[in-house]
């Protein structure tokens, strides 16, 4: 199970490569464009694309630490290093998110407001279509592999699109005399981009501070008790390791057992728990009904 973990990752690199290089030539065409064209809103959304180029580098560490043995400091391997990663690109977000916020509304409350070119509302168009093109495929990709680094990933292409879009109707307003809509929308891109970051920074922190859905364990009961042997699910414990689970369980079972029954049930527990939740650490303790 664990060698389909670590080949599930090396699969999460192509995501963050695809986004990497898309990030990279996006960045450089909007930022030029909107230098020549005066557009507020496409500049904000180069402007994330570029920091977006620093959250693919950090997903990309994190999937290759993620995807190193376990060793004598870290028994349970190093899954988690795909939760940092996605801690760190929230700060990186968010920092964008803001820089792009605060710049917006200082040329929205000056006054300074200048008509973009039409060219950008073009370029703001393809973008939206390349991210969106880009997101289906790290979205499906996140799904397949439950990888909470390209989820992440996936969920910041999402916003990307939806960032371009809100650009290109800036600009398309501003060509029918509504100049001011260009920098508004740009304070929807920085608002879009922080709550991005929120999102992004509260789902690893919970899975960092070893938060885990009650739905899951509920889930994780019925599984146990779907071995006939088993009378009781006493308690169930859970933790995140990345995109995996260590899960720690409690059973009852008839007190006429001996030893080598018990440990059979254990067994069976444990390996149904890794089958059907791909768990990668499961540890029963087996107590008389």
């Amino acid at each position: 199970m664990e060698q389909k973990r670590y080949s599930d990752l090396k699969r999460g690199e192509r995501g963050a490569y695809l986004s990497l290089v898309t990030y990279i030539l996006l960045a450089v065409v909007k930022i030029w464009v909107a230098y020549i064209t005066s557009s507020a809103a496409l500049r904000a959304d180069g402007l994330n694309n570029a920091t977006d180029i620093i959250v693919s580098i950090a997903v990309l560490i994190g999937l290759r630490i993620a995807q190193r043995p376990p060793d004598h400091n870290h028994p349970y391997g190093h899954f988690r290093a795909e939760t940092v990663a996605s801690l760190v690109a929230s700060f990186i977000i968010m920092l964008i998110g803001l820089h792009v916020l605060f710049e917006a509304m200082m040329n929205l409350f000056s006054g300074e407001v200048v008509k973009p070119d039409s060219t950008a509302a073009w370029v703001g168009t393809v973008s939206f279509i390349v991210m969106m093109g880009v997101y289906r495929y790290n979205a499906k990709l996140g799904k397949q592999i439950k990888s909470q680094a390209i989820q992440s990933v996936a969920k910041d292409n999402l916003s990307d699109a939806l960032v371009s879009a809100a650009a290109t109707l800036g600009i398309l307003g501003a060509q029918f005399g509504l100049p001011w809509l260009d920098v508004v929308l740009a304070v929807i891109v920085g608002g879009i981009i922080c709550k991005t970051a929120f999102d992004i920074f509260r789902k690893a922190t919970y899975h960092l501070t070893d938060g885990f859905q009650e739905q899951e364990l509920q889930a994780f009961r019925n599984t146990i008790l779907s071995i006939s042997e088993v009378e009781q699910v006493k308690e169930v414990k859970a933790r995140y390791y990345g995109s995996s689970s260590a899960v720690e369980v409690v059973i009852a079972v008839d007190r006429r057992l001996d030893i080598v029954d018990a440990h059979n049930i254990s067994t069976a527990v444990e390996k149904r728990m890794i089958e059907e939740h791909e768990a990668i650490g499961v540890l029963v303790h087996v107590e008389p009904s």
